[in-house]
């Protein structure tokens, strides 16, 4: 398959160099951008004019709970902090099963490819009632039928209520159950070459749902793999009073005593670091996965991200579970962060460019992927488009690459490319029957809410 953009308005490269070119043409074969530049002399099997077109690499969302978009804005848990939070839920969350699974990530990732995004990892660690691998089978399958990049983890909780974590006894597993789950999930999904659809990170979820034991296992099984870490680290305060009195520490010096920490391990949310502690993410090259639209709705505080790009931390961007941000939108996660670091730190802020630089180079470098997160020859053909006659940015496109964070799209992206493949065009998914998809979803989360 080769794809041809013709005669584009503004390409923003979010290369080193951070070009931004215009009137170019780029080609795409079987995958991969192989050309970039002026009037190419090129044939393609598709061939779009983007003469009104701003486009820009794909973004990539690093920290996600596709299963929550069935349980979010329920009124029983809303002004709820984290702890309390997740208690309420989880009494919803023991019913989950493959067909919920594969709607609900459907859905997610719908969201997601219409706000720009074309590669998404996914923490899921709730498991009843069935193997590992029959709910992963069901999220790659759902990333398939969309034409998503996925990057999905084996998490895991074996820290239950009777033994002084949070999650009741019916979501938590064993700890061998778990890593040998680990291992034959990574066996069977994670792809090591060049522009992998399928990748698979390790993922305990939190330190009050998994024991030390199981952190330091799947640390040294993800090494012996080659597979890349992922867990939940100050988010909120509880935790950190949580490991401080179970083990004497705080929530990294926890993590390090462990061997969960390093340049193949990402922390979602990172809101609750000192400054030293700043400093040994920057010399380990562990990763962070700021997640505004969620620290905020749950009152969890604000990630100190101008301090962590200052000191050379790798810095991704994500739009959390959909039960805690109540939607998949990340786009509009881009605009609140760089919204939220204005209030914060006024002129010491991120600027908008660096918010779309840490939602697209930001991510692969977390996700440990070299072949996404720029425009450039050579990299996989993974971007989205905006026509620039749209009403919402009437008099907002030149400056094409402060644009998606100062001032927003309030509508899905006119054209999506993963992989080379067209998979939104004019705002709609390509590949699969959005209509279908909700019917068939809203049938499943009431009987999954016992409605019917």
């Amino acid at each position: 398959m080769t794809l041809l953009l013709k005669n584009l308005r503004s390409v923003v490269t979010c290369d080193a160099d951070n070009l931004v070119l215009g009137g170019v043409d780029i080609l795409c074969e079987n995958g991969v951008i192989t050309d970039i530049g002026k009037k190419l002399q090129k044939t393609a099997d598709r061939v779009i004019d983007g003469t009104h077109l701003l486009c820009y690499p794909g973004l990539v969302n690093t920290h996600h709970h596709f299963y929550q978009i069935f349980s979010r804005n329920l009124p029983q848990v809303q002004g709820l902090q984290l702890f309390d939070w997740l208690t309420a839920l989880y009494t919803i969350w023991e019913r989950l099963d493959p067909e919920l699974v594969y709607l609900s990530s459907q859905c997610a990732l719908a969201a997601l490819m219409k706000s720009g995004c074309t590669t998404a990892f996914d923490h899921h660690y709730v498991f009843p009632g069935a193997s590992s691998l029959d709910l992963l089978d069901a999220q790659f399958s759902a990333a398939d039928a969309l034409g998503a990049r996925m990057a999905a983890s084996r998490g895991s909780m074996n820290l239950s209520q009777k033994e002084g974590g949070l999650p009741p006894d019916s979501v938590v597993q064993t700890t061998d159950a778990i890593l040998k789950d680990s291992q034959a999930a990574v066996e069977k999904y994670h792809d090591r070459s060049f522009g992998a659809m399928h990748t698979v990170a390790l993922a305990p979820c939190s330190p009050f749902s998994a024991s030390s034991d199981l952190y330091r296992e799947s640390a040294k099984l993800a090494r012996e793999l080659g597979v890349c870490l992922h867990t939940h680290l100050c988010e909120t305060l509880d935790e950190e009073n949580y490991t401080l009195s179970a083990f004497g520490m705080r929530p990294l010096d926890y993590m390090q005593s462990l061997g969960f920490i390093g340049s193949d391990v990402w922390y979602a949310h990172g809101i609750h670091f000192n400054d030293e502690e700043l400093k040994v993410l920057a010399d380990t090259g562990t990763g962070v996965a700021h997640c505004p639209a969620s620290n905020m709705k749950l009152a969890s505080g604000a990630a100190r991200i101008p301090d962590m790009l200052r000191l050379g931390v790798p810095v991704s961007l994500a739009v959390d579970g959909s039960a805690s941000n109540d939607g998949s939108d990340l786009l509009q996660e881009l605009r609140l962060g760089y919204l939220l670091g204005r209030v914060i730190y006024g002129d010491d802020a991120p600027t908008a460019y660096d918010y779309l630089k840490i939602a697209t180079n930001g991510g692969a470098r977390v996700l440990g992927r070299s072949d996404i997160g720029s425009i450039e020859i050579g990299k996989c053909a993974d971007l989205f488009m905006v026509d620039s006659r749209r009403l919402d940015i009437v008099g907002a496109s030149y400056s094409p690459e402060n644009l998606p964070a100062a001032v927003g799209f309030s509508g899905a992206a006119d054209y999506t490319v993963v992989n080379g493949e067209v998979t939104v065009e004019n705002g709609r998914l390509t590949m699969i029957d959005e209509e279908k998809l909700a019917f068939d979803s809203e049938r499943k989360i009431k009987e999954y809410l016992g409605l019917i």
